[in-house]
C-alpha cells in the first residue's frame, strides 16, 4: 500500500484517535491534501481572452447573458447521468406548457431554431417521408408572407427550410398574396412599428383564410407578461430567446404555441437523423437548464428588478452629466431590449474625444467595458451587469469622457 494510501486511512480514523496524534502529523497532512486540491482554472486567461463588463445587452457576440448558478446546477446534473432525450423534450415541453398557460411548448437551438422547426412543423405535419425530403419542397406549400418591414436577416430561419418569403406591406397585399403554395404568416414583434398590420388584425388574417400565424419574440423578455401574452392573443406559434432575458443556456431557446404544430417541429430535431434539423441539437443539459431558468425568472421580483436597473441607469447618466457639454436621454425600447436603456451624447468641440473613440477607450480599459451606439450616441443598459459593476461603468464613462 502506498504512503499515500496509508496516510489517507489514517486520517480516516482521526475522530477516534486523533487526541493521540501529534500537531506536526496533523499539519502535514492538511498541508499534504491542500497540496493535493486542484486549482480552479481561469480558462478564459489560459486562452488570452479579455472578459468585460457588459454594457450593452443581450448580444450573440458577446454570448448573451449570465446564468443564474440555479441554472449551472441543472446542467450540471444533466452531466451526470442518461436519459430519453424525447422523453425528456416530452416532459419538459409539458412542463414550460404548464408554467406558460399554453397549448403545448419545446426547447429548441434558440430562437432561430424555433423559426426553422417550426415552420418545417407546419410544412410537413407529421408525414416523415416529407420530413426526410426537405429542403426540397416539391408538392409542399411553401411561401411565408412577411410585412416588408419585418423581413431582415433572421428570415433565413426560415428559408432554412426551403421557403420563400413573399413581402408584402398592406392588409390587402396580404390577402391578394395567400394562394394555394401559402404555409404561413411570420411576424417579427421587434419591429412591429415599421409594419402597417399589427398583432390583431395580422392573426384574424391567419384565421380568416387558415393560414398558420407565427411571431418572433426573441429579444421581448421582459416584460415577462410577453411569455404569455402572444399564444393568449391567438398567434399558433411563438418563440422566444433562452439566453437573454430569461437567462438560460445562450444557445436555447422556446417554442410556444399549437400542441399538433409542435409534435411535428419535434420530427425535424434529434435524435432524428435525416432532417434539415439534425445540426440543432439540444443536449439534455441545457433543455434542463431552460426549464429551471424559466421558473426562475417567473419566480423573481420584477417591480424591484425593474427599480434596480432604472437607479443603476440613472447613476451612469448623473455621472456623464457631471462633465461640461455631455447629454443624456434616458429611454426604454417599446419593442425588444425593452429595459432602462441610456444614451450619452455629446459636442465633440466641447469634450474633444468621438463616440467611437470613447467606445474604444472603455473596452481597451481596466476593466473592459462594452457598449453599444454609433456616430451620434454612445448607448448603456445595466441589466446584464453583476451587482456594483453600475459604479465602475460610472467611473469610467467620465474619466474618459474627460480625457482622464
Amino acid at each position: 500500500m502506498s504512503t499515500r494510501r496509508k496516510a489517507l486511512k489514517m486520517v480516516s480514523t482521526l475522530p477516534l484517535v486523533g487526541g493521540m496524534l501529534g500537531p506536526s502529523l496533523l499539519t502535514a497532512k492538511v498541508a499534504e491534501e491542500v497540496v493535493l486540491k486542484p486549482v480552479a482554472r481561469d480558462f478564459f486567461k489560459e486562452l488570452g481572452l479579455r472578459t468585460f463588463i457588459n454594457a450593452a445587452g443581450t448580444y450573440t457576440a458577446m454570448t448573451g447573458s449570465l446564468m443564474h448558478k440555479e441554472v449551472t446546477d441543472a446542467i450540471s446534473y444533466g452531466a451526470t447521468e442518461y436519459v430519453n432525450l424525447d422523453e425528456l423534450h416530452d416532459k419538459v415541453g409539458e412542463r414550460i406548457a404548464e408554467l406558460l398557460e399554453c397549448e403545448y411548448a419545446t426547447v429548441t437551438s434558440g430562437a432561430f431554431g424555433a423559426m426553422t422547426i417550426g415552420l418545417a412543423g407546419i410544412m410537413c405535419g407529421m408525414d416523415e417521408e416529407k420530413v426526410a425530403q426537405l429542403p426540397d419542397t416539391t408538392g409542399l406549400k411553401d411561401e411565408v408572407i412577411v410585412q416588408k418591414g419585418h423581413s431582415i436577416g433572421y428570415t433565413h430561419a426560415l428559408i432554412n427550410t426551403g421557403a420563400k418569403i413573399v413581402e408584402i406591406e398592406t392588409a390587402k397585399e396580404l390577402e391578394k398574396a395567400i394562394n394555394d403554395k401559402t404555409a404561413m404568416l411570420w411576424f417579427l414583434n421587434a419591429n412591429t412599428e415599421n409594419g402597417e398590420i399589427k398583432w390583431e388584425e395580422f392573426i384574424a388574417l391567419g384565421k380568416k383564410h387558415n393560414v398558420p400565424t407565427f411571431i418572433d419574440c426573441a429579444a421581448d423578455v421582459p416584460p415577462v407578461e410577453n411569455l404569455f401574452k402572444f399564444t393568449k392573443l391567438g398567434f399558433d406559434l411563438v418563440c422566444f430567446s433562452g439566453g437573454k432575458g430569461i437567462r438560460g443556456p445562450q444557445s436555447a431557446g422556446l417554442l410556444l404555441g399549437k400542441r399538433k404544430y409542435i409534435e411535428a417541429a419535434r420530427l425535424h430535431t434529434p435524435p432524428r437523423g435525416t432532417t434539415i434539423a439534425r445540426g440543432m441539437k439540444v443536449n439534455k443539459e441545457e433543455v434542463l437548464g431552460m426549464m429551471v431558468a424559466l421558473e426562475l425568472y417567473l419566480s423573481r421580483d420584477h417591480d424591484k428588478e425593474w427599480a434596480l436597473w432604472e437607479s443603476q441607469i440613472k447613476l451612469i447618466s448623473d455621472s456623464a452629466l457631471s462633465v461640461k457639454g455631455v447629454e443624456t436621454e434616458i429611454h426604454v425600447p417599446q419593442h425588444a431590449n425593452h429595459v432602462p436603456s441610456l444614451y450619452i451624447r455629446w459636442d465633440e468641440k466641447v469634450v474633444g474625444i468621438s463616440t467611437d473613440a470613447m467606445r474604444k477607450k472603455l473596452r481597451d480599459g481596466h476593466p473592459s467595458i462594452e457598449t453599444v451606439g454609433n456616430k451620434e450616441q454612445v448607448g448603456i443598459t445595466t441589466w446584464m451587469m453583476e451587482p456594483g459593476q453600475e459604479r465602475i461603468v460610472a467611473q469610467r464613462v467620465k474619466e474618459v469622457l474627460e480625457n482622464v
